[in-house]
């Protein structure tokens, strides 16, 4: 018998001064059996920094077509295309030929590494972002997994303020190619 994800419950609250935006999202996600704490939680920062109406979480575990988020319009075109992770050259050059921009947001130990060998490829692709956060901050941000959790996020300058009972955490992503995001 297979292991059923397992179900996490987010009430986020969104204030993005660069943005202009500023909302309540109460979100599901589903976390699968491999996936660790620390690459949900990412996703979820990941939801807060690109949220928009049409945002969403995708089926990318279980599904080599899909990413982690998505947002599409109401064509079906997909606007944005989100990653979270170190992925196969071939996967994100794909995805920018399906997507008008895509993100891809890199941790973890092997960050690294894994920029210095895909490094050339990706900086052929004019309408990828590629972001690294520090492996402190998302162990950090890790801890703080909960089955329901309520977390406030705060974006000014490009910088990004969590808080939620579990503490306050800051986090500075680092921009490898492209721009943090796009002015809406």
């Amino acid at each position: 018998m297979a292991i059923k994800a397992t179900v996490h419950k987010a009430n986020l609250q969104i204030a993005d001064m660069d943005r202009n935006y500023y909302a309540d999202h109460a979100l599901t996600l589903a976390r699968h059996p491999s996936e660790t704490d620390e690459r949900m939680m990412v996703r979820l920062l990941a939801f807060a920094l690109y949220a928009e109406e049409y945002l969403t979480f995708a089926q990318a575990m279980s599904n080599d077509d899909e990413p982690d988020l998505w947002c599409k319009d109401l064509t079906g075109a997909i606007q944005n295309w989100i990653v979270v992770g170190l992925p196969d050259e071939r996967l994100i050059r794909k995805a920018c030929g399906r997507s008008r921009q895509v993100v891809l947001i890199t941790y973890g130990r092997s960050a690294d590494i894994w920029w210095n060998e895909n490094r050339d490829k990706m900086l052929r692709q004019s309408n990828l972002t590629v972001l690294k956060l520090a492996t402190e901050t998302t162990q950090a941000f890790a801890a703080w997994a909960q089955r329901n959790m309520a977390l406030q996020c705060a974006i000014q300058e490009n910088h990004i303020m969590l808080t939620s009972d579990a503490g306050m955490l800051e986090i500075a992503p680092v921009v490898l190619h492209g721009k943090f995001r796009e002015a809406e």
